[in-house]
Protein backbone atom coordinates (compact mmCIF):
# COMPACT_ATOMS: atom_id res chain seq x y z
CA UNK A 1 0.00 0.00 0.00
CA UNK A 2 1.59 3.55 -0.79
CA UNK A 3 1.85 6.47 0.88
CA UNK A 4 -0.52 8.29 -1.34
CA UNK A 5 -3.14 5.56 -0.78
CA UNK A 6 -2.83 6.30 2.91
CA UNK A 7 -2.98 9.65 2.26
CA UNK A 8 -6.11 9.61 -0.04
CA UNK A 9 -7.94 7.91 2.63
CA UNK A 10 -7.30 9.66 5.45
CA UNK A 11 -9.92 12.06 3.02
CA UNK A 12 -12.79 9.93 4.13
CA UNK A 13 -12.98 11.40 7.41
CA UNK A 14 -13.45 15.18 6.09
CA UNK A 15 -15.46 13.72 3.22
CA UNK A 16 -19.12 14.37 3.28
CA UNK A 17 -20.74 10.86 3.24
CA UNK A 18 -23.32 10.67 1.12
CA UNK A 19 -27.17 8.92 2.35
CA UNK A 20 -26.69 5.68 0.28
CA UNK A 21 -23.48 5.01 2.64
CA UNK A 22 -25.60 5.61 5.78
CA UNK A 23 -24.72 1.96 7.01
CA UNK A 24 -21.55 2.00 6.42
CA UNK A 25 -19.15 1.77 9.33
CA UNK A 26 -16.00 4.38 8.53
CA UNK A 27 -14.16 3.15 10.39
CA UNK A 28 -13.42 0.04 8.25
CA UNK A 29 -11.48 2.32 5.78
CA UNK A 30 -8.01 1.01 6.05
CA UNK A 31 -7.01 2.33 2.52
CA UNK A 32 -8.50 3.37 -1.53
CA UNK A 33 -7.67 0.99 -5.04
CA UNK A 34 -7.82 2.83 -8.25
CA UNK A 35 -8.72 -0.73 -9.95
CA UNK A 36 -11.42 1.28 -11.12
CA UNK A 37 -11.99 -1.20 -14.23
CA UNK A 38 -13.62 -4.02 -11.65
CA UNK A 39 -15.39 -1.21 -9.47
CA UNK A 40 -19.38 -2.28 -9.39
CA UNK A 41 -22.57 -1.45 -8.12
CA UNK A 42 -22.86 -0.71 -4.59
CA UNK A 43 -19.37 0.13 -4.36
CA UNK A 44 -17.97 2.67 -2.26
CA UNK A 45 -15.74 5.53 -3.47
CA UNK A 46 -14.51 8.97 -2.67
CA UNK A 47 -14.72 11.70 -5.17
CA UNK A 48 -13.53 14.97 -5.18
CA UNK A 49 -16.54 17.86 -6.63
CA UNK A 50 -14.81 19.03 -10.17
CA UNK A 51 -18.11 20.42 -11.66
CA UNK A 52 -21.32 21.38 -10.13
CA UNK A 53 -24.36 20.96 -12.61
CA UNK A 54 -27.65 19.86 -11.49
CA UNK A 55 -26.87 18.36 -8.60
CA UNK A 56 -26.25 21.12 -6.51
CA UNK A 57 -26.44 19.56 -3.13
CA UNK A 58 -26.08 15.66 -1.39
CA UNK A 59 -28.22 14.16 0.78
CA UNK A 60 -25.80 13.21 3.96
CA UNK A 61 -26.26 9.81 5.61
CA UNK A 62 -27.13 12.27 8.37
CA UNK A 63 -30.41 12.63 6.70
CA UNK A 64 -29.71 16.84 6.02
CA UNK A 65 -28.94 18.36 2.71
CA UNK A 66 -25.55 19.81 2.55
CA UNK A 67 -24.40 22.31 -0.35
CA UNK A 68 -21.76 21.21 -2.46
CA UNK A 69 -18.84 23.14 -4.06
CA UNK A 70 -16.04 22.51 -6.00
CA UNK A 71 -13.20 20.63 -4.38
CA UNK A 72 -15.62 18.91 -1.69
CA UNK A 73 -14.68 15.22 -0.92
CA UNK A 74 -17.95 12.77 -0.65
CA UNK A 75 -17.98 9.21 -0.43
CA UNK A 76 -21.02 7.91 -2.75
CA UNK A 77 -22.31 4.24 -4.31
CA UNK A 78 -21.24 3.50 -7.21
CA UNK A 79 -24.73 2.41 -8.96
CA UNK A 80 -27.64 2.60 -12.17
CA UNK A 81 -30.15 4.65 -12.18
CA UNK A 82 -33.67 4.79 -14.27
CA UNK A 83 -35.25 7.71 -13.74
CA UNK A 84 -37.39 9.41 -17.12
CA UNK A 85 -37.85 12.68 -15.35
CA UNK A 86 -34.34 12.52 -14.59
CA UNK A 87 -31.42 10.69 -16.19
CA UNK A 88 -30.73 6.73 -17.28
CA UNK A 89 -27.23 6.05 -15.86
CA UNK A 90 -24.71 2.94 -15.81
CA UNK A 91 -22.40 2.01 -12.73
CA UNK A 92 -19.22 2.16 -14.46
CA UNK A 93 -15.73 4.62 -14.02
CA UNK A 94 -14.40 4.61 -17.42
CA UNK A 95 -13.18 8.25 -17.65
CA UNK A 96 -10.75 10.76 -15.55
CA UNK A 97 -14.53 12.58 -14.41
CA UNK A 98 -17.72 10.42 -13.52
CA UNK A 99 -21.53 12.07 -12.55
CA UNK A 100 -23.44 12.26 -9.78
CA UNK A 101 -26.51 10.93 -10.96
CA UNK A 102 -28.53 11.26 -7.60
CA UNK A 103 -28.81 13.60 -5.20
CA UNK A 104 -28.65 10.56 -2.50
CA UNK A 105 -25.11 10.05 -3.15
CA UNK A 106 -25.31 7.32 -6.35
CA UNK A 107 -22.19 8.19 -9.09
CA UNK A 108 -21.55 6.74 -12.49
CA UNK A 109 -21.72 7.64 -15.81
CA UNK A 110 -25.03 9.30 -17.70
CA UNK A 111 -26.24 7.69 -20.62
CA UNK A 112 -29.39 9.72 -21.02
CA UNK A 113 -30.98 12.98 -20.02
CA UNK A 114 -34.53 14.15 -19.94
CA UNK A 115 -34.31 17.40 -21.57
CA UNK A 116 -35.20 19.85 -19.61
CA UNK A 117 -32.19 18.64 -17.18
CA UNK A 118 -28.88 20.34 -16.95
CA UNK A 119 -25.56 19.06 -17.30
CA UNK A 120 -24.82 16.88 -14.28
CA UNK A 121 -22.36 17.34 -11.63
CA UNK A 122 -18.87 16.28 -12.30
CA UNK A 123 -16.80 14.09 -9.79
CA UNK A 124 -13.11 12.94 -9.68
CA UNK A 125 -13.20 9.64 -8.76
CA UNK A 126 -10.49 9.20 -6.26
CA UNK A 127 -10.13 5.88 -5.16
CA UNK A 128 -12.66 2.77 -4.10
CA UNK A 129 -12.67 2.47 -0.24
CA UNK A 130 -10.85 -0.66 0.65
CA UNK A 131 -10.81 -2.84 4.32
CA UNK A 132 -8.39 -3.87 6.18
CA UNK A 133 -7.88 -6.93 4.21
CA UNK A 134 -7.66 -5.24 1.22
CA UNK A 135 -11.34 -5.87 0.12
CA UNK A 136 -13.56 -3.22 -2.20
CA UNK A 137 -16.06 -1.89 0.21
CA UNK A 138 -19.61 -2.42 -0.90
CA UNK A 139 -23.01 -1.18 0.70
CA UNK A 140 -23.91 -4.96 0.78
CA UNK A 141 -21.24 -5.65 3.47
CA UNK A 142 -23.93 -3.49 5.62
CA UNK A 143 -26.94 -5.02 4.92
CA UNK A 144 -29.70 -5.56 7.77
CA UNK A 145 -29.60 -9.95 8.39
CA UNK A 146 -31.20 -12.01 5.46
CA UNK A 147 -34.50 -13.22 7.14
CA UNK A 148 -37.10 -15.29 5.00
CA UNK A 149 -40.94 -13.90 4.30
CA UNK A 150 -43.14 -13.09 6.89
CA UNK A 151 -46.38 -14.06 6.26
CA UNK A 152 -48.61 -12.87 9.03
CA UNK A 153 -48.06 -9.37 8.37
CA UNK A 154 -50.49 -7.74 6.21
CA UNK A 155 -48.55 -5.81 3.40
CA UNK A 156 -50.35 -3.17 1.26
CA UNK A 157 -48.31 -1.87 -2.09
CA UNK A 158 -47.92 1.45 -3.37
CA UNK A 159 -47.49 1.82 -7.61
CA UNK A 160 -47.91 4.67 -9.60
CA UNK A 161 -48.25 5.36 -12.80
CA UNK A 162 -44.98 7.21 -13.56
CA UNK A 163 -42.52 9.28 -11.48
CA UNK A 164 -44.03 12.39 -9.42
CA UNK A 165 -47.56 10.60 -9.76
CA UNK A 166 -47.89 10.98 -6.05
CA UNK A 167 -46.84 7.86 -4.46
CA UNK A 168 -44.76 9.21 -1.54
CA UNK A 169 -47.23 11.12 -0.56
CA UNK A 170 -49.80 8.08 -0.83
CA UNK A 171 -47.45 5.50 0.75
CA UNK A 172 -46.78 8.24 3.91
CA UNK A 173 -50.72 9.23 3.97
CA UNK A 174 -52.02 5.76 3.97
CA UNK A 175 -48.85 4.79 6.80
CA UNK A 176 -50.40 7.79 8.91
CA UNK A 177 -53.84 6.75 8.65
CA UNK A 178 -53.51 3.34 9.29
CA UNK A 179 -51.86 4.33 12.60
CA UNK A 180 -54.13 6.90 13.76
CA UNK A 181 -56.96 3.61 12.78
CA UNK A 182 -54.88 1.97 15.99
CA UNK A 183 -52.64 -0.19 13.46
CA UNK A 184 -49.09 -0.89 14.24
CA UNK A 185 -47.37 0.23 11.45
CA UNK A 186 -44.33 0.58 9.09
CA UNK A 187 -43.02 2.29 6.01
CA UNK A 188 -40.59 0.43 3.32
CA UNK A 189 -39.17 1.48 0.11
CA UNK A 190 -38.56 -1.62 -1.94
CA UNK A 191 -37.07 -0.25 -4.78
CA UNK A 192 -35.66 3.07 -6.50
CA UNK A 193 -32.69 4.97 -6.17
CA UNK A 194 -31.16 5.52 -2.71
CA UNK A 195 -32.53 8.84 -1.43
CA UNK A 196 -34.05 9.89 2.19
CA UNK A 197 -37.17 11.88 0.66
CA UNK A 198 -39.47 8.82 0.71
CA UNK A 199 -37.53 7.52 4.14
CA UNK A 200 -38.25 10.94 5.53
CA UNK A 201 -42.05 10.96 4.49
CA UNK A 202 -42.55 7.84 5.94
CA UNK A 203 -41.37 8.82 9.53
CA UNK A 204 -42.32 12.35 9.33
CA UNK A 205 -46.24 10.75 9.30
CA UNK A 206 -45.45 8.77 12.54
CA UNK A 207 -44.13 5.25 10.47
CA UNK A 208 -40.72 4.02 11.19
CA UNK A 209 -38.96 3.41 8.10
CA UNK A 210 -36.52 1.33 6.06
CA UNK A 211 -35.38 1.20 2.63
CA UNK A 212 -33.63 -1.14 0.19
CA UNK A 213 -30.56 0.69 1.22
CA UNK A 214 -30.81 -1.70 4.41
CA UNK A 215 -31.17 -4.35 2.51
CA UNK A 216 -27.46 -2.87 1.01
CA UNK A 217 -28.42 -1.87 -2.46
CA UNK A 218 -27.77 1.73 -3.33
CA UNK A 219 -30.16 1.24 -6.22
CA UNK A 220 -32.54 -0.93 -7.37
CA UNK A 221 -32.05 -0.50 -11.12
CA UNK A 222 -30.51 -3.67 -12.91
CA UNK A 223 -30.19 -5.49 -9.85
CA UNK A 224 -31.38 -9.66 -9.81
CA UNK A 225 -35.23 -9.91 -9.27
CA UNK A 226 -33.96 -12.85 -6.88
CA UNK A 227 -32.12 -10.03 -4.86
CA UNK A 228 -34.85 -7.35 -4.97
CA UNK A 229 -36.76 -10.22 -4.19
CA UNK A 230 -35.22 -11.19 -1.20
CA UNK A 231 -34.26 -8.02 -0.07
CA UNK A 232 -37.96 -7.38 -0.07
CA UNK A 233 -38.67 -10.36 2.52
CA UNK A 234 -36.13 -9.29 4.74
CA UNK A 235 -37.71 -5.39 5.02
CA UNK A 236 -40.90 -6.99 5.93
CA UNK A 237 -39.99 -9.42 7.99
CA UNK A 238 -37.72 -6.74 10.05
CA UNK A 239 -40.52 -4.53 10.18
CA UNK A 240 -42.51 -7.24 11.55
CA UNK A 241 -39.81 -8.30 14.36
CA UNK A 242 -39.53 -5.14 15.82
CA UNK A 243 -43.86 -4.36 16.15
CA UNK A 244 -45.53 -3.97 12.61
CA UNK A 245 -48.92 -5.14 11.84
CA UNK A 246 -49.47 -3.37 8.89
CA UNK A 247 -45.92 -2.80 6.10
CA UNK A 248 -46.70 0.33 3.57
CA UNK A 249 -44.59 -0.91 0.68
CA UNK A 250 -43.52 1.77 -1.70
CA UNK A 251 -42.40 0.42 -5.47
CA UNK A 252 -40.67 3.48 -7.12
CA UNK A 253 -41.40 5.00 -10.76
CA UNK A 254 -44.06 3.90 -12.99
CA UNK A 255 -46.00 0.22 -13.89
CA UNK A 256 -43.33 -0.32 -17.52
CA UNK A 257 -40.42 0.31 -15.32
CA UNK A 258 -38.36 -2.86 -16.04
CA UNK A 259 -38.06 -4.08 -12.37
CA UNK A 260 -41.58 -2.84 -11.93
CA UNK A 261 -42.93 -4.34 -14.18
CA UNK A 262 -41.24 -7.76 -13.13
CA UNK A 263 -42.88 -7.16 -10.10
CA UNK A 264 -46.23 -7.08 -11.02
CA UNK A 265 -45.87 -9.73 -13.87
CA UNK A 266 -44.40 -12.75 -11.32
CA UNK A 267 -42.64 -11.97 -8.32
CA UNK A 268 -42.58 -13.43 -4.76
CA UNK A 269 -43.13 -9.58 -4.05
CA UNK A 270 -46.75 -9.51 -6.24
CA UNK A 271 -47.88 -12.85 -4.69
CA UNK A 272 -47.06 -11.41 -1.05
CA UNK A 273 -49.13 -8.20 -1.61
CA UNK A 274 -52.73 -8.17 0.47
CA UNK A 275 -53.60 -4.95 -1.36
CA UNK A 276 -52.48 -2.69 -3.81
CA UNK A 277 -53.14 1.09 -3.88
CA UNK A 278 -52.40 3.07 -7.24
CA UNK A 279 -51.09 6.43 -7.74
CA UNK A 280 -51.46 8.58 -10.43
CA UNK A 281 -51.45 11.94 -11.68
CA UNK A 282 -54.75 12.24 -14.02
CA UNK A 283 -57.43 10.80 -15.09
CA UNK A 284 -56.30 9.15 -17.99
CA UNK A 285 -53.29 7.88 -16.26
CA UNK A 286 -55.28 6.14 -13.45
CA UNK A 287 -57.44 4.61 -16.33
CA UNK A 288 -54.24 3.34 -18.05
CA UNK A 289 -52.87 2.15 -14.51
CA UNK A 290 -56.24 0.09 -13.91
CA UNK A 291 -56.00 -1.64 -17.36
CA UNK A 292 -52.47 -2.24 -17.09
CA UNK A 293 -52.74 -4.11 -13.93
CA UNK A 294 -55.96 -6.04 -15.15
CA UNK A 295 -53.81 -7.68 -17.33
CA UNK A 296 -51.47 -9.10 -14.74
CA UNK A 297 -54.98 -9.87 -13.09
CA UNK A 298 -54.69 -7.15 -10.33
CA UNK A 299 -57.13 -4.76 -9.21
CA UNK A 300 -56.49 -1.35 -6.91
CA UNK A 301 -58.30 -0.80 -3.99
CA UNK A 302 -58.16 2.84 -5.02
CA UNK A 303 -56.55 5.59 -6.34
CA UNK A 304 -54.91 8.21 -4.95
CA UNK A 305 -51.96 10.96 -5.56
CA UNK A 306 -51.73 14.08 -7.60
CA UNK A 307 -55.20 12.97 -9.52
CA UNK A 308 -57.06 13.83 -6.21
CA UNK A 309 -55.42 16.69 -5.76
CA UNK A 310 -57.96 18.60 -8.10
CA UNK A 311 -61.88 17.92 -7.58
CA UNK A 312 -62.58 17.61 -11.52
CA UNK A 313 -59.88 15.11 -12.11
CA UNK A 314 -61.17 13.12 -9.40
CA UNK A 315 -64.44 13.17 -10.83
CA UNK A 316 -62.82 11.82 -14.07
CA UNK A 317 -61.02 9.31 -12.64
CA UNK A 318 -63.63 7.90 -10.28
CA UNK A 319 -66.07 7.46 -13.70
CA UNK A 320 -64.00 5.74 -15.67
CA UNK A 321 -61.88 3.20 -13.43
CA UNK A 322 -65.56 2.65 -11.31
CA UNK A 323 -62.83 2.64 -8.23
CA UNK A 324 -62.78 5.12 -5.11
CA UNK A 325 -60.16 8.29 -5.18
CA UNK A 326 -58.61 9.11 -2.18
CA UNK A 327 -56.86 12.08 -1.88
CA UNK A 328 -53.73 12.63 0.88
CA UNK A 329 -56.42 13.84 4.07
CA UNK A 330 -58.99 10.80 3.35
CA UNK A 331 -56.04 8.37 3.59
CA UNK A 332 -55.54 10.27 6.77
CA UNK A 333 -58.97 9.13 7.84
CA UNK A 334 -59.66 5.81 10.58
CA UNK A 335 -62.80 5.84 8.55
CA UNK A 336 -61.37 5.46 5.26
CA UNK A 337 -59.16 2.63 6.27
CA UNK A 338 -61.91 0.68 7.75
CA UNK A 339 -63.70 1.33 4.70
CA UNK A 340 -61.18 0.47 2.35
CA UNK A 341 -58.16 -1.18 3.90
CA UNK A 342 -59.34 -3.20 6.59
CA UNK A 343 -61.06 -6.30 5.00
CA UNK A 344 -57.31 -6.61 3.49
CA UNK A 345 -56.32 -6.82 6.52
CA UNK A 346 -54.37 -10.74 8.06
CA UNK A 347 -54.49 -9.32 11.74
CA UNK A 348 -56.09 -7.74 13.69
CA UNK A 349 -55.49 -5.03 16.58
CA UNK A 350 -56.35 -5.05 19.53
CA UNK A 351 -56.46 -1.32 19.51
CA UNK A 352 -58.13 -0.67 16.24
CA UNK A 353 -60.78 2.01 16.04
CA UNK A 354 -64.15 1.71 15.81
Amino acid sequence: MTKMTLLNAALCDIAKWAFTTRRVHRDDVHGLSTHFASAKAGDLILCEIAEIGHHKKIQLAERRVSVSYPGDFVVLCLGDRYAPDQFLATAVIDDDLIDLVAGGGVAGRIDAAHVRMAEPTRLRPIGLLTNASGRIMNVADYALPSLPANNDVTVIGVFGASMNSGKTTAASSLAHGLMHAGYAVAGVKATGTGAFGDFNSFEDGGAPALDFTDAGMATTFRMPMDQIEAGFDTLVATAAARGAEVVVVEIADGVFQQETRAILKSSAIRERLDGILFAAPDALSALGGVVVLGQDNLTPFAISGMVSCSPLATAEAAEVTGLPILSREELWSPDAIALHVAPLMRCASENVAA
